[in-house]
């Protein structure tokens, strides 16, 4: 149920939206995040101007803005805009000016798309010589979707979303769904894969893993996919990932188990060779999570020259019933 607007705060929503650009803005956020940048092409317009319309919509709530690196984001806050979301569905988007934002707005993500692209196409053939050590992605995928079972996600956060494929996979089903992730390069990656995919209102946030931004509960779901054998502190990265757990929600962790292939560490800069089922259930115990449920999918093949997948499902204590930790 939406809570009742008080009258100075719809005054001041209306006030904010009523002049031309700015409504133009606000037509254009719906779509999903854009940048200063990204504004100030589609419009037409100087970046000063954009940037002064931009901070009055901020001012009066209507639109957030994050920090990614040395650029700026802006994206309609959720929740405060029900007074503005009929007003705005409503402007007919095929007539001019709205059909020509729309279309130059379809050229920024194209131009963004090929960016993406081409970063992504110099960095891919050493993720393939990756892929081929274990099972397809696709297994692992399926085996992803079989542990978190068929129910509604709620609120997710993919912490170091890279190319945002997690968040293709889960987004569709969740209410809110977040990104977070180191590089400006592969949130770049990720934008352009989730707006071809449609996703184009998934929160991507540049941030560190062991301090993200975000207060403690503030997600059903955490996932940590193929991340923790980047790191120096594995153990810290997943006390943080255990505070934003919402009470009753869950922590999905996915990394390699334990193997000798010395080669990553140079080639990749992995710099953890997997981790023991017990380990990682233990990290996640010491962090409060319960009844941990652990899969391992081995690939086919020789022994010790291929990469085994594990994953390690976790509850928030409060609500598991029976603390356990078992192999699936």
């Amino acid at each position: 149920m939406t809570r009742p607007l008080p009258f100075a705060d719809a005054l001041s929503v209306l006030r904010a939206a009523a002049e031309e650009t700015r409504l133009r803005i606000l037509a254009l956020l719906r779509e999903g995040e854009l940048s200063v940048s990204d504004l100030t092409d589609i419009l037409g317009q100087s970046q000063p101007r954009i940037s002064r319309h931009l901070k009055l919509l901020v001012e009066a709530g209507l639109v957030e803005r994050h920090r990614e690196g040395a650029w700026a984001f802006f994206r309609l806050v959720e929740g405060v805009s029900g007074l503005l979301e009929p007003l705005v569905a409503a402007m007919d988007r095929a007539a001019p000016p709205l059909s020509e934002d729309r279309a130059r707005l379809q050229a920024v993500r194209a131009q963004r798309a090929e960016a993406a692209q081409s970063f992504f196409a110099r960095i891919a053939p050493q993720w393939d010589r990756v892929r081929s050590l274990h099972v397809p992605e696709a297994t692992v995928e399926a085996a992803i979707l079989d542990v978190l079972g068929p129910g509604p996600i709620g609120s997710l956060i993919d912490l170091g979303t890279g190319t945002g494929r997690m968040l293709g996979l889960l987004a569709p089903r969740a209410t809110r769904a977040t990104g977070l992730d180191a590089s400006h390069a592969m949130l770049s990656v990720a934008r352009a894969n989730l707006e071809r995919l449609g996703l184009s209102r998934v929160d991507l946030r540049q941030g560190d893993i062991h301090a993200p931004p975000f207060g403690r509960g503030s997600f059903d779901l955490v996932l940590v996919h193929q991340v923790l054998h980047y790191l120096d502190d594995p153990a810290r990265a997943l006390r943080e990932a255990a505070r934003l757990v919402a009470p009753g929600g869950r922590l999905l962790v996915v990394d390699f188990a334990p193997h000798d292939l010395e080669f990553l560490r140079e080639a990749q800069a992995h710099r953890r060779l997997g981790f023991a089922p017990e380990q990682v259930a233990g990290w996640l115990g010491d962090a409060a999570l319960s009844d941990v449920r652990v899969r391992e999918l081995a690939p086919s093949g020789e022994a010790g020259h291929r990469l085994t997948v594990t994953l390690w499902l976790a509850h928030e204590r409060s609500a598991a019933a029976v603390p356990a930790r078992e192999v699936a």
